[in-house]
């Protein structure tokens, strides 16, 4: 009952007209700037920090966790429409979402990322609402050893669930820890493959190399193609058809949607990177439900060709993943993602420190907060579900002028992040790289989680093994470990059991077929 009194009055100080305007502010922007590939809401937040100092920390941060949810949206609207996810956390929607886009179903890829989007926001803020105290429980569990793990879970699976190929994952994956590796080393002050550039010990951003392996070199792709029929220019993908889904549609959403959450709420509460490891579990996850229902005869594996449970499951993830990040950046001043890292130093510019006494200390901002949340899902799913045709019809823009906006975007984009020319280069330098991994069917997903964990788990391996003085043990000794490390090898067994058993059966194909001729 003590919760919800102070949500209520949470909800009283959220519905003022003033922070209603805020929290519309942060959506309407969120969602632009999240559309545009390089201005993710991480971006946003730290471009709006000067702009508010003389707002009320109440307001300021209503708008924040506006931009917050409304990049997610945003994000995976361009991902949808055009192919090139403003972020990382947007990638695995593109993969069947622009594929239902190209099938003239974009209204309704965009409708179920909007739903998927609002659940969940909407269950994982009620979660960090009433079981904030749980969740702080379980982050304060995890140790160096229980990071690392996590870390490594995230490297196998997407090298071996994603990647059709895993010799090709384990590419892309070492691709990323390459780069992830410049820059000056942490504990030992080192300066690693720096090349003697100044620019360079700073490591590598995020942004850069997300921007340049996505956004420039689709654009390059697509050019290369052009003479081949399938480039700028050609026809264009038409947005046709209702943003309302039929009863098909939610039959197959609603499953996923619940399933995705099952992976965003507890991604969410400690340090795995964002919302990439969650998404990722829930497309994989779908993908192996559908070749499952295949083989048993239910329904055609639609998988590859827009299956809207590739929609679903990572939208539904990504925005949990967001909810309970807010959880713990609240309840132990834990930021798990870029945006929460933004939002906890604009907290400490209004001299508080996000932690337990938060509660105690701020507790009408705190609440505030929380109920902005349920009032910014709302306005999320009422500006976007009815306009899901009107984002479609971006679509009806030649691809040439698409491309062209998209690359002068992405070098603003990533110019504004740092202010640096050499960042510019190392823009164009990625997407040539980014052109050739899909020249040769490299996944571009390990890549991304390799530079984003790779530093955690080079960081959270060396406090283990000096927790443990040099023994390798302590890295397998807690349940936690144990647990992690038993999922990993079990999903590896069966990625490569049924990978196994998918060759015998095309071999097998091969020699009916060569009998057959005879």
């Amino acid at each position: 009952m003590e919760t919800l009194s102070l949500l209520g009055g949470g909800f009283a100080a959220a519905l003022s007209p003033e922070n209603l305007l805020w929290a519309f502010v942060g959506v309407l922007l969120g969602t632009a700037v999240g559309v545009l590939p390089g201005l993710g809401s991480a971006m946003a937040v730290a471009l709006l920090l000067p702009v508010t100092f003389k707002l009320d920390p109440t307001g300021a941060f209503i708008m924040f966790t506006a931009v917050y949810y409304g990049g997610l949206f945003g994000d995976s609207t361009t991902s949808i429409l055009m192919n090139t996810p403003g972020n990382s956390s947007a990638i695995a929607t593109a993969i069947e979402g622009h594929r239902m886009a190209l099938k003239g179903r974009a209204s309704q890829a965009l409708a179920t990322s909007a739903i998927g989007a609002f659940t969940g926001a909407v269950v994982a803020t009620t979660v960090v609402a009433f079981f904030s105290k749980v969740i702080i429980d379980i982050a304060l569990r995890f140790g160096p050893a229980e990071y690392l793990a996590l870390a490594v879970l995230a490297f196998v699976a997407t090298s071996a669930v994603v990647a059709q190929s895993m010799v090709r994952g384990l590419i892309a994956l070492s691709i990323g820890l390459a780069i992830a590796m410049v820059g000056i080393d942490a504990q030992s002050g080192a300066a690693r493959f720096t090349l003697g550039v100044p620019s360079l010990f700073e490591g590598i951003s995020v942004v850069t190399v997300t921007v340049g392996l996505l956004a420039l070199g689709e654009v390059l792709h697509v050019v290369s193609r052009v003479h081949r029929g399938g480039g700028v220019g050609d026809k264009l993908i038409t947005g046709t058809g209702t943003p309302w889904l039929s009863g098909r549609d939610l039959r197959r959403a609603i499953p996923a949607w619940i399933r995705g959450l099952g992976f965003g709420l507890p991604f969410g509460a400690i340090p795995a990177g964002g919302s990439e490891i969650p998404t990722f579990l829930a497309y994989g996850t779908e993908r192996k439900l559908s070749q499952l229902r295949a083989r048993r005869g239910k329904r055609p594996d639609e998988f590859g060709d827009g299956a809207i449970e590739g929609v679903a499951a990572p939208e539904s993830a990504a925005s949990a993943t967001a909810g309970t990040a807010m959880g713990a950046l609240l309840g132990l001043g834990l930021p798990t993602s870029a945006t929460a890292a933004i939002m906890l130093a604009a907290f400490q510019q209004y001299g508080m420190q996000p932690g337990p006494l938060l509660f105690e200390r701020n507790a009408d901002l705190v609440w505030a907060l929380l109920a902005s949340l349920f009032v910014g899902s709302v306005m999320l799913l009422i500006l976007n579900l009815p306009f899901a045709p009107l984002w479609a019809k971006l679509l009806l823009i030649p691809r040439r002028y698409l491309y062209a906006g998209i690359t002068g975007f992405a070098a603003l984009g990533v110019y504004a992040a740092s202010y640096s020319i050499t960042d510019l280069w190392l823009l164009i330098i990625l997407g040539l790289l980014g052109f050739m991994m899909r020249r040769y069917e490299i996944p571009v997903a390990p890549v991304l989680i390799a530079v984003i964990l790779g530093p955690l788990a080079e960081t959270e391996l060396r406090r283990a093994l000096a927790i443990g003085q040099g023994d390798v043990g302590v890295l397998f000794a807690g349940p936690i470990t144990i647990g992690i490390y038993a999922v990993l090898v079990a999903a590896v067994a069966l990625v490569a059991f049924l990978r196994i058993r998918a060759r015998a059966r095309s071999r097998e194909a091969r020699r009916e077929e060569t009998v057959d001729a005879g």
